[in-house]
């Protein structure tokens, strides 16, 4: 059986608030160590049926990159979901709310960017 590893290596200020994550994975074409502003990291535990979730962004990572992030990480699921499921009336629901997300956001600072 092949492995491989993902090594993840979070920065912390004196406040224990992350400030740099990196990531590596054995298996990953790139050579070097990747940045990350933020990381979202899930695991099904099949006995409890609950998810175990580790959720870490950088003091600089920026209100609307985390818009971008989640609504990249909604349509990624839902890809993701599509491809265990093959259920297309839900993917197509949740890429609906991904884009809905997503608009209101846009709206919500354009009204904050009036004031």
């Amino acid at each position: 059986m092949q492995t491989s590893t993902i090594t993840i290596d979070v920065h912390l200020d004196k406040d224990k608030v992350p400030e740099q994550i990196n990531w590596k994975a054995d298996s990953s074409s790139a050579d070097e160590v990747q940045r990350a502003k933020a990381m979202m990291l899930a695991f099904w535990d099949g006995a409890d049926k609950s998810a175990m979730r580790i959720d870490l962004w950088t003091k600089d990572m920026m209100v609307d990159e985390m818009a971008d992030f989640f609504y990249q990480t909604f349509m990624t699921m839902a890809d993701t979901y599509n491809r265990a499921t093959h259920h297309d009336d839900l993917v197509a629901e949740m890429k609906q709310f991904a884009k809905d997300f997503y608009k209101k956001f846009r709206e919500k600072q354009m009204q904050e960017n009036k004031q």
